[in-house]
C-alpha cells in the first residue's frame, strides 16, 4: 500500500496533478481543493490511497492524513465508489463531515453533487456508528472501536475482485483470529482461505 509520496510536482490539473520522484512520474488523482495549493515545479507531499480495481490501479492523493482516512472511511459506506468519497472529501472537511454524520444532518451531506436525501440517510446509517464524538469541544473523529482491521481486509478482498457481501462474511469469519492478536496480513491470508472453500 501507498501511504504517501513526496516529489516534485510536474503538472498540475483540475483533479489530478503528476508528481516526479526520481523520474518516476506519478499521476495522482485529487480533490480540487488539494490540487488548488500546489504548484508546478514545487516539492510536495501527499497522503495517498491506492484503489485496486479489476481493470486499474488508481491514487488518490490528499493533503492530509485525515482527509484520506475519511475518504477511505466513506468507501466502507454500499455503494460509495472513489468518485464519490472524492467528492465528499473536496465538500468536507473531516471533523465536518463526521459532526454532519454523529448529528444525523442528511441535509448538510445532500450538499455533495451526486448525493440525494436517501443515498445521504443511507450513509448515515451506516457509517455514524464508525465516527465517535470526544473532548469537551466536541471534536468527532473516526471511532476507534479495533474495526480498522475489518475495513483493511474487507476492501482488500473487494479490491480482489470479491463482491462486498462476501468480503464482509469472510472479514466476520477471521474476526476471531484478531482478537487473538493477529495483524492485518495474517487477517487476510485467512479470510482467503475461508473465500477459496
Amino acid at each position: 500500500m501507498i501511504s504517501h509520496l513526496t516529489g516534485t510536482v510536474t503538472h498540475v490539473g483540475a483533479t489530478q496533478v503528476v508528481i516526479d520522484l526520481g523520474g518516476f512520474g506519478l499521476s495522482v488523482q485529487c480533490p480540487p481543493n488539494t490540487t488548488s495549493e500546489l504548484r508546478s515545479g514545487s516539492r510536495a507531499t501527499l497522503e495517498t490511497s491506492l484503489v485496486v480495481r479489476e481493470d486499474s490501479l488508481t491514487l488518490f492523493g490528499f493533503a492530509t492524513a485525515a482527509q484520506r482516512d475519511c475518504f477511505e472511511l466513506v468507501q466502507s459506506a454500499s455503494g460509495v465508489g472513489p468518485r464519490l468519497a472524492q467528492a465528499i472529501v473536496a465538500v468536507f472537511e473531516p471533523d465536518d463531515l463526521y459532526r454532519a454524520l454523529s448529528d444525523e444532518d442528511d441535509a448538510a451531506l445532500a450538499r455533495v453533487p451526486g448525493i440525494g436525501r436517501k443515498t445521504a440517510q443511507r450513509l448515515i446509517l451506516e457509517l455514524r456508528d464508525k465516527v465517535t464524538v470526544t473532548g469537551a469541544a466536541g471534536a468527532v473523529t473516526p471511532a476507534d472501536d479495533g474495526a480498522g482491521w475489518r475495513r483493511q481486509v474487507s476492501a482488500g478482498l473487494e479490491g480482489l475482485g470479491w463482491s462486498t457481501k462476501d468480503a464482509e462474511t469472510a472479514t466476520e469469519k477471521v474476526a476471531e483470529l484478531q482478537q487473538q492478536g493477529a495483524g492485518v496480513p495474517e487477517l487476510m491470508r485467512a479470510a482467503l482461505r475461508s473465500l477459496a472453500k
